[in-house]
């Protein structure tokens, strides 16, 4: 059995610069540490119970397979932040049949960023009986 102390997504963005811009500027995700240096420099974000890694360069977006899940506690004020700051909002808060409250957003590469929030009567959090 794998003993995980620790995990990250690893984004390899197509223009480095503009993605650390949105990550770090837009989308306000504090910074867990920096290496290397020049353009294609690694930065590491915290992302909730993980991190996010840009680093390197790809000629290509990632796949339409990638996408990011980010729980917030209040998508609506995080809808009203993120518009703020220049973010376009691809599809605003939705309450889904599933009982999550769904906000999606792309970063500059098109990944798909889902910001989710669990009601408080929500399985997720509250389980009748448990």
């Amino acid at each position: 059995m794998v003993h995980v102390l620790s995990s990250r997504v690893l984004l390899r963005p197509t223009d480095p610069d503009r993605s650390r811009a949105f990550y770090g500027e837009r989308l306000g995700l504090p910074v867990y540490r920096e290496f290397g240096t020049g353009p294609e420099r690694g930065t590491v974000y915290f992302l909730g119970g993980g991190f996010l890694e840009l680093s390197g360069r790809s000629a290509e977006p990632p796949s339409p397979a990638v996408r990011l899940w980010l729980q917030v506690p209040d998508v609506t004020a995080a809808h009203a932040e993120l518009r703020e700051a220049g973010v376009e909002v691809t599809r605003p808060p939705v309450r889904e049949p599933w009982g999550l409250v769904e906000m999606w957003v792309a970063d500059p590469d098109g990944v798909p960023i889902v910001l989710v929030e669990v009601p408080a009567d929500h399985p997720l959090r509250y389980r009748p009986g448990v």
